[in-house]
């Protein structure tokens, strides 16, 4: 009797450890977590969120995520409180409650990404459908349930935090006043819209000091009278190469387009498109270099905060520089003096030229990428073809970003010095955060 006893024991414990490792399976896969970031990249496409916010809504989401992992793993995983503006300590997990912390991050990633975005709610269905995932994977009730409410309160930590970064000043702050003299930003066609958060500098830097720590050459002063001026030669030199672009060169300038919301008229009919902004673009390739280096579950958290993070920091010091700045696009200038029908491949985005905001934040992103997986990792960026953009490959993060830099000069929307300059500010902005970020315990 005690022999059966002890074999159905046995069998009982054989088979709660298969359930275990039935669900772990699930929660503790890189996929679902690449899965996450995908989904709401996609909410923030849907909702026309512009690139600099949607910048915060990835950020905030992958450090809520990144907080629950180390915790769970302080021995190879340090928390951010401490390391970047402002953020103390998340709640602790209390001593004898089993938690899946790889489960709780996605909640975490969930319950601030749906708290940054709009509609209010856009996620619910997915994390509806991520509960019943495990469950059906076979995690214990009280398992799922510790997981919850740890992932609910360090989420709600991250939430009160990120409220102090100035961003809900900035929705009621004073909008740009346009400066129609010779040389500074004027809207452009064919929206005409105002100037995207002429503010967007003031926000609550992660990294840097602040959002003047990187500072920025000035652009070359206006000076169209003066053929051999700088600034007529940079002019001349966009219209030229946009009027005389190889099949490779537009393919270039359509991949990095970015532009989450275009407004295409034909005749008197006008419809909308939108793509993935650059930050969202970027948010694809940390998650192609995380299946490429086949990271697990928490080096790949730890990949895309850190990116998200020099996103973030990123684009507050170019939108700093840029309406600091304050200039002309080429558009502006080629249709005004040169060619009134000239048109650039890509759409003019609404805010100043100097300098490239795509340069900025993809050199950013490509250092920080390049410290987590590795230089030249070569891969096959295929994010753009559910807009029917082929894909393109790469030797390397770095070589990526520079490609997305000059392809801005190609789209006819930038000066090559605004390019050139803007990828150097972006790659002191990766060191910058590599330098001061210690993530990973060796």
């Amino acid at each position: 009797m005690n022999r059966f006893l002890f074999l159905l024991a046995g069998v009982i414990l054989v088979f709660a450890s298969c359930k275990k490792a039935d669900y772990q399976k699930v929660t503790h896969n890189p996929e679902l977590y690449r899965a996450t970031v995908k989904k709401l990249n996609d909410i923030v496409l849907e909702n026309n969120f512009p690139p600099v916010i949607a910048s915060r809504n990835y950020v905030y989401a992958n450090i809520a995520a990144y907080e629950v992992i180390a915790a769970g793993d302080p021995t190879h995983y340090r928390s951010l409180a401490g390391q970047i503006k402002h953020l103390t300590k998340a709640p602790q997990p209390e001593k004898g409650k089993e938690i899946d912390f790889e489960f709780a991050s996605l909640l975490s990633f969930c319950f601030v990404g749906n708290a940054v975005t709009f509609p209010e709610g856009s996620m619910n269905l997915y994390v509806d459908e991520l509960k019943q995932k495990v469950k059906d994977a076979g995690m214990p009730s009280d398992v799922f349930e510790n997981s919850v409410a740890y992932s609910d309160s360090v989420a709600k930590h991250i939430m009160a935090w990120s409220k102090k970064d100035n961003y809900a000043q900035t929705r009621s702050a004073s909008k740009y006043t346009v400066n129609r003299k010779d040389g500074r930003w004027i809207p452009t066609p064919p929206m005409y819209a105002q100037a995207l958060e002429p503010h967007w500098g003031e926000i609550r830097t992660m990294v840097l000091d602040s959002a003047s720590q990187i500072p920025a050459a000035e652009p070359p002063p206006y000076n169209m009278t003066d053929k051999n001026s700088v600034f007529y030669k940079a002019v001349m030199e966009v219209k030229q190469m946009a009027d005389s672009l190889t099949t490779d060169q537009k393919n270039m300038a359509d991949f990095w387009d970015d532009n989450a919301f275009k407004l295409n008229v034909i005749g008197h009919a006008s419809f909308a498109t939108k793509k993935f902004g650059p930050a969202g673009h970027w948010m694809n390739i940390a998650g192609i270099g995380s299946k490429i280096k086949k990271a697990d579950f928490g080096t790949t958290v730890a990949a895309y905060t850190g990116a998200s993070i020099a996103l973030f920091d990123a684009f507050i010091n170019c939108w700093y520089v840029k309406y600091k700045a304050n200039s002309v696009r080429p558009e502006t200038v080629i249709t005004k003096l040169i060619d009134p029908e000239w048109r650039p491949r890509i759409q003019t985005p609404p805010f100043p030229e100097y300098i490239s905001g795509h340069a900025v934040i993809s050199a950013a992103a490509a250092e920080v990428l390049t410290h987590s997986f590795g230089d030249k990792i070569a891969y096959t960026d295929s994010s753009e073809t559910e807009f029917g953009i082929p894909p393109r490959s790469f030797p390397s993060f770095r070589d990526a970003a520079q490609e997305a830099a000059l392809s801005r000069v190609y789209g006819g929307i930038h000066y090559k010095n605004a390019c050139i300059i803007g990828n150097m500010s972006g790659r002191k902005i990766g060191d910058l955060v590599n330098e001061k970020l210690k993530l990973k315990i060796k």
